[in-house]
């Protein structure tokens, strides 16, 4: 069998970025003659410390213990015939593991899905900052054998540093993302978002619209956001929820209209739509804002609804919230969407071509 390295941050089923980029397809590789490994930056518990406040020290011990990590398999990585980074391969600003996985044999890909090219950092990391250095990511780009970008604003950046970019969207697996409801028969209707703690900025843009909604149709509506267990919202009351890969779809499910508030900026120009794919997927109508590839997923008010001032927020919401066939209608359309463009089904055969094609020039 050839044989893949996957290197990325995280551990199996901990990062979305991970998931719904590779991690998904290798059930799909093993079965075509593919041996996937995946090689984690990070374990659990450093995990934790690294999202923790303060605990410097142990920060740093995290930092060493990540290097010595990548150093062993590094040594492994002639055995592969495809090393795969995805987004970087350690978390200081430096370009070393990358070049020498590089001159490994093995050919190397590299996949990114955000405008990782600017800084940004979590709120308790951020005097940690200076250690990053945002623009290693063109470097990584220029050794590359193959680039994969998330949507056409990544691979225009990602062009200007190598000529091999492809672009393969990010997916949502809707055998697993099944809907399994009929809205018409929900008596209250659930406005909710899914994210983290490091994208819950993102959902606060969504309040004075929310307090709106709640003005308007009081106990017909209920909000809910997946994700941040810590975030409240006491005179919507909210309480945020944690995010559960057993209850994912579940909780989702719940869901009557899905919300991706964006700001309008370089960072938010570079995300791959994750939420709204979940929510069509789901058959849930999403609202969300036209900015990046919102904007090539979402027609609007065919397969969801695109909103950038307040009172179009509201106006549209409002649409949702008082007819269930709309709902549906929506619902159905945006998860027809998914299938066709945004699925795991739509998009495995290009991973395939993509690496059997790399490996037959290498034959060559």
């Amino acid at each position: 069998m050839k044989k893949i390295l996957f290197i990325a941050s995280h551990r199996l089923n901990r990062s979305p970025s991970q998931r719904f980029r590779f991690e998904q397809y290798m059930p799909f590789l093993q079965k075509n003659d593919y041996s996937c490994r995946l090689s984690p930056m990070v374990t659990e518990a450093d995990d934790m410390i690294m999202y923790a406040e303060e605990k410097y020290f142990q920060k740093f011990l995290v930092i060493i213990k990540s290097f010595v990590r990548r150093l062993r398999i590094l040594r492994l990585a002639p055995r592969f015939d495809i090393v795969f980074v995805q987004r970087e391969a350690f978390l200081l600003g430096s370009t070393f593991f990358e070049r020498r996985f590089k001159k490994s044999g093995a050919k190397f890909v590299f996949d990114f899905d955000d405008a990782i090219w600017l800084m940004n950092v979590s709120d308790v990391n951020k005097r940690f900052s200076w250690i990053k250095r945002p623009s290693k990511t063109a470097e990584i780009i220029a050794i590359s054998d193959i680039v994969i970008a998330g949507n056409n604003y990544l691979a225009e950046y990602a062009r200007s540093y190598n000529p091999n970019v492809c672009i393969i969207p990010t997916t949502v697996d809707t055998d697993k993302f099944q809907p399994k409801y009929d809205p018409i028969i929900k008596d209250h209707i659930c406005i909710g978002w899914t994210g983290s703690h490091t994208t819950i900025k993102h959902f606060t843009l969504a309040i004075p619209v929310l307090k709106e909604i709640k003005k308007k149709y009081g106990d017909k509506v209920y909000f809910k956001v997946i994700g941040d267990s810590s975030y409240s919202c006491p005179e919507l009351n909210i309480q945020g929820v944690k995010w559960s890969q057993e209850t994912e779809v579940e909780d989702l499910l719940e869901i009557d209209i899905g919300l991706m508030p964006l700001p309008d900026d370089i960072w938010s120009k570079g995300k791959c739509g994750l939420k709204s794919l979940e929510y069509m997927a789901l058959c849930i109508p999403p609202v969300i804002s036209p900015v990046g590839v919102n904007t090539d997923i979402v027609e609007d008010g065919v397969n969801g609804f695109l909103a950038n001032t307040n009172s179009e927020w509201v106006d549209k919401l409002s649409l949702l919230i008082e007819s269930a066939e709309l709902r549906k209608k929506i619902g159905v359309k945006g998860r027809e969407t998914v299938v066709a463009e945004y699925s795991v089904i739509s998009q495995c055969n290009n991973y395939l071509k993509l690496f059997n094609g790399l490996l037959e020039k290498q034959d060559k």
